[in-house]
């Protein structure tokens, strides 16, 4: 098996560098006398707090407090809120190692690009629902969506059906990951809400609800790897049907 690590976005070279500009995300000028402030030091710190405290503690203010300094010197590098959470989005991608696409094994490349995937999503809070409301356009982001079409593309895949794929996969990461992010083994609060919703199936009129009355240990158990994989290997499963071999 052939890993890749990808670069590390915030290294010697500008991650952005050669890409286009993205016109709908436009810093506000502002002087040099803020050269201490950068757009590293900034991700970082959101990062930081991201992993301690979760998304919805992430703010430009909250940032700005991790740096000691105020949130209006930050507008020198990035837009706002949403560009942090792109960035900080980017910096975790960048931690993702990259399967080699092979003709004869693309849906054991693809299922390990999947499964890292969604290992390094769930390792980072609620990252992940900031994957289900953006399109790739950060550098990191991009690399991996075109290194998974190239794994199906490779493989015999057409290429409709490959984009088609990806973008099937990439919401089935990411929901899952987010998903995960709320589960009982990660917040208390959660576990006891799990707990009240399998009180209430179980208690359901049994003559009207049968089913979700009687098979709701079946539902709700099974590790949140192991359901991923029962819906990752779903999927693989339905892209192997479309294999073209010359």
């Amino acid at each position: 098996m052939l890993l890749k690590p990808l670069s590390q976005p915030w290294g010697r070279t500008c991650p952005h560098a050669g890409f286009p500009d993205r016109p709908w995300r436009k810093s506000r000028k502002t002087s040099s006398s803020r050269k201490p402030l950068s757009r590293r030091l900034i991700v970082e710190a959101g990062l930081r707090i991201l992993d301690a405290e979760g998304m919805d503690a992430l703010s430009m203010r909250r940032v700005a407090q991790e740096l000691g300094t105020g949130p209006a010197s930050f507008y020198a590098h990035m837009a706002n809120k949403d560009e942090l959470l792109e960035l900080v989005y980017d910096q975790i991608l960048g931690e993702i190692r990259i399967p080699e696409p092979d003709p004869e094994h693309w849906r054991e490349r693809l299922r390990e690009l999947a499964l890292e995937s969604f290992r390094v999503l769930t390792a980072h809070a609620d990252i992940a629902k900031v994957a289900l409301a953006n399109i790739p356009t950060t550098p990191n982001a991009l690399r991996t969506a075109e290194r998974m079409l190239a794994i199906m593309l490779v493989g015999g895949l057409p290429p409709r059906i490959a984009a088609w794929g990806a973008d099937l996969l990439c919401l089935h990461i990411s929901a899952d990951a987010s998903k995960r992010s709320t589960h009982p083994a990660r917040h208390s609060d959660a576990g006891e809400k799990f707990g009240q919703v399998r009180d209430f199936y179980t208690n359901l009129p049994p003559d009207r609800f049968p089913l979700l009355s009687g098979y709701v240990e079946v539902m709700g158990n099974g590790a949140c790897r192991q359901r991923f994989g029962f819906g990752l290997d779903l999927i693989l499963d339905g892209l192997a049907k479309y294999v073209q071999r010359p």
